[in-house]
């Protein structure tokens, strides 16, 4: 592939005055700016600038082409997780573990916690979810429109989670929703407040199923905890954080790639079509819609010592966010990035992350978007955005649709 030309003139003169802000030198992931040019500005980014600069706060780096990100979530020696994934972490805001940590601890949780959430065991859980994605469309097919995001997309993944793996109320989905929502996209200072409600309410169901005959599931493993390198048990407020980073993880991300694939498919006759016709293509597609919609925009590091990548200076302590949304549009390691072709051969993409810290809930992400596609298309071939509306978004850390008026 050709590698395309790298901008030498940095100074951001010209990228200011097309997206009103330096997003090279001055880069603000929480600036409604980026959140207006998303796209515009992540192929600004990895095609001209491979590490963007933030001054915001106590400034922060962000990593944008393929290779690289791969090379800094590799290497968790270097540039480490234990300190957390978002950049200028507002004061009071608890870890999450296993997120938030490092091998041997990370190693101990992971070991335990990926048998739940493999292939196999996550196809035990395909007829419920395809149960509960029609059960949701007989709510609204009849009426002929929807409000997708909250009357499809914000339930199907919680109720997913929730049904099949933590053994949660799917009555108090709408709250934990809020909470992780208003925890992640709220002004900074009111973050800690939002996500310390999840804390709780976690808290007490895994203190409940503690003192609970054991069923078996994550949610035992859990609760029972793994054993730390120093030969102790992980602590109380460890195995909470681990509930509340496997819930934030199943409720935050898969909302996104479900809503813009299907406004993509409403929005575009012949891919919607194709997929009707070719019901054998949902799979393929499944991939490349998680590649062009990312839901993940970025996460974390810090450095352990100083160092180097693409050939910008870090100091230990410095701030490094892993572009993943970049690095899935990457034109080094994907022909025509920006095109969102359904029949791609083969998807490379970063969207469920790098390294140790790869989504640990991806095989679930996709059976969702499988089940959803499937389901969808079979009962709802022909749909389109209601005339005289259009989606609305909001970005920082992660990406999220807000609202998509369906008719059909």
């Amino acid at each position: 592939m050709t590698e395309p030309q790298v901008e030498t003139d940095m100074d951001g003169g010209v990228i200011k005055s097309r997206f009103g802000r330096d997003m090279f030198n001055d880069f603000d992931i929480d600036d409604p700016k980026f959140n207006e040019h998303f796209f515009d500005v992540l192929d600004e980014m990895v095609t001209k600038c491979p590490v963007v600069r933030s001054n915001v706060g106590n400034g922060y780096w962000m990593v944008t082409r393929q290779q690289d990100i791969r090379k800094v979530g590799q290497d968790w020696r270097t540039f480490s997780s234990a300190k957390g994934y978002m950049p200028n972490r507002p004061e009071g805001l608890p870890y999450l573990m296993p997120e938030e940590s490092d091998p041997p601890r990370h190693t101990a949780w992971r070991r335990t916690l990926n048998p739940f959430m493999s292939p196999a065991a996550v196809a035990k859980y395909e007829e419920t979810i395809r149960s509960d994605v029609n059960t949701l469309i007989d709510r609204f097919i009849d009426k002929g429109e929807c409000e997708f995001v909250s009357e499809f997309g914000t339930k199907l993944p919680g109720w997913a989670f929730f049904k099949n793996v933590l053994g949660v109320p799917i009555d108090d989905l709408d709250m934990l929703v809020t909470g992780v929502d208003k925890g992640t996209f709220a002004p900074p200072e009111e973050r800690p407040g939002h996500f310390a409600k999840v804390f709780e309410y976690l808290g007490n169901y895994l203190a409940i199923r503690k003192d609970q005959p054991p069923r078996g599931d994550l949610v035992d493993v859990i609760a029972a905890g793994v054993e730390y390198e120093d030969g102790q048990l992980a602590p109380w407020e460890d195995r909470v954080s681990v509930l509340v980073d496997m819930t934030f993880g199943g409720i935050a991300t898969t909302t996104y790639v479900m809503a813009s694939a299907i406004h993509h498919l409403a929005t575009h006759q012949a891919d919607r079509e194709t997929l009707v016709d070719n019901p054998d293509l949902i799979e393929r597609a499944v991939e490349e819609f998680v590649r062009v919609f990312p839901p993940v925009v970025a996460l974390g590091r810090t450095c352990t010592r100083d160092t180097e990548v693409a050939g910008t200076q870090m100091k230990a302590g410095d701030f490094v966010l892993l572009g993943y949304s970049t690095a899935s549009r990457d034109p080094r390691v994907v022909d025509d990035p920006t095109k969102v072709d359904i029949g791609r051969q083969t998807v490379l993409h970063s969207a469920f992350g790098v390294g140790q810290h790869r989504c640990i809930g991806s095989n679930l992400a996709r059976l969702e978007l499988r089940a959803t596609f499937d389901e969808w298309l079979r009962r709802i071939p022909d749909f389109g955005v209601k005339p005289g509306t259009q989606p609305t978004y909001e970005t920082g850390i992660l990406r999220n649709m807000k609202d998509l008026q369906l008719v059909f």
